[in-house]
């Protein structure tokens, strides 16, 4: 099994930043991907940036292009993902996920381990 842990999340102002970290402890060995997903109020869950955990290849949702960077420190077990200029319709709880797929796979059915998600607010 592998735990995941968010934290990070808030209330920001549009134009504004902010980084959520994601721990992995556990099988840590056994995931080859993490990933960043996000849930809208009355959305479903979609997902916003991936990163492999060996080569540090990252993906991105086009609407996050330019303006989110996913990150890892593979010491710490640790998955970033820092949001810069964020706007209102970013506002959703985000969500950490774990794959151990070799690639970066934006279905969700690919990942196999979740967070518990951090609520991100961002006002206008």
């Amino acid at each position: 099994q592998v735990q995941l842990v968010e934290s990070g999340g808030g209330l920001v102002q549009a134009g504004g930043s902010l980084r959520l970290s994601c721990a992995a402890s556990g099988r840590t060995f056994s995931t080859s991907t993490m990933g960043w997903f996000r849930r809208a109020p009355g959305k479903e869950r979609d997902f916003v940036a991936g990163i492999l955990r060996s080569s540090g290849s990252t993906y991105y949702t086009n609407s996050v292009k330019g303006r989110f960077t996913i990150s890892k420190d593979n010491a710490k077990n640790t998955v970033y993902l820092q949001m810069n200029s964020l706007k209102p319709e970013d506002t959703a709880v985000y969500y950490c996920a774990a794959s151990p797929a070799l690639d970066i796979f934006t279905e969700e059915r690919w990942y196999h381990y979740w967070g518990q998600g951090t609520q991100v607010t961002v006002s206008s």
